[in-house]
């Protein structure tokens, strides 16, 4: 396996605070505006890049996201600019974790053994699949740790006792809890319930614990950041790209900012 999401999480820990986890959209608005803005995000202090691969039923994903596949989609983007992207950035950020999510039909069109060889030549970390379900991981799983991808998988908050097992078994990387039931962007759980399930999840493994779903604010990542080893922000960034134009990568690199400064200002208490 890849060590640079070990390194960086262990970066973090020795740090005292929670990893900040950004997600963009790939090719919005277009495949050559994406690198811009993916460096953005490292500037702003991102330490791991989420990159979303467009699908045209983004069944997960809230209107700020729908919306950026759209566009991306529109724009011509296909799973080949995708990887090219992932290249690019990985020559110019040779240390900062890139995961590329999404779902299954574009990872899969030309078979799993071809993404997750082709994901990792681009230097792609880890992959997160959001509609193969963990007692489906023979579709990609497999494919993904030949290559020496990280499966990073979702729990929720119907993740009950009974089937956490199965979505751990195999995973790595870090897991991915999705605070709400619902989809992308539009609430956020009580900080209460996200404490409880975080505490739920560390009883059941030693990967790192990432949370996600909801946070659009510095306050609301520094109180996650509090618990959790990773804050995932994403819906709140994609908005900020599909509003600001060409302008998009310094409202980006200033709303990063905000939210790194706000994580590194929080005893991490995990």
């Amino acid at each position: 396996m890849s060590d640079r999401l070990s390194a960086i999480f262990a970066r973090c820990r020795a740090q005292g605070r929670a990893a900040l986890v950004t997600f963009v959209t790939g090719g919005d608005p277009t495949p050559a505006a994406t690198s811009a803005i993916l460096d953005a995000l490292v500037e702003g202090g991102a330490d791991i890049i989420e990159l979303g691969m467009p699908f045209t039923d983004p069944m997960a994903d809230g209107p700020a996201i729908q919306r950026a596949n759209l566009r991306s989609l529109g724009a011509g983007t296909t799973t080949h600019d995708l990887l090219e992207i992932a290249r690019a950035f990985r020559a110019r950020h040779p240390d900062t974790p890139l995961i590329l999510m999404g779902y299954a039909n574009p990872m899969l069109a030309r078979g799993a053994d071809w993404f997750a060889r082709e994901a990792a030549a681009a230097g792609v970390d880890g992959v997160i699949c959001v509609d193969v379900p963990p007692e489906e991981d023979d579709a990609l799983g497999p494919a993904l740790r030949a290559a020496g991808l990280h499966p990073i998988r979702l729990a929720t908050p119907t993740t009950d006792a009974a089937r956490l097992p199965a979505v751990l078994d195999g995973a790595s990387g870090f897991v991915y809890y999705v605070s709400v039931a619902g989809i992308t962007g539009l609430q956020q759980a009580a900080q209460h319930s996200i404490d409880a399930a975080v505490a739920r999840l560390r009883a059941a493994t030693d990967l790192p614990i990432a949370v996600g779903f909801g946070i659009r604010s510095p306050e609301q990542a520094a109180a996650i950041g509090r618990i959790a080893d990773a804050v995932v922000v994403g819906s709140a960034i994609v908005d900020l790209v599909g509003s600001e134009g060409a302008n998009a990568p310094h409202a980006v690199r200033q709303f990063v900012s905000a939210l790194a400064e706000a994580c590194a200002r929080q005893e991490h208490a995990a």
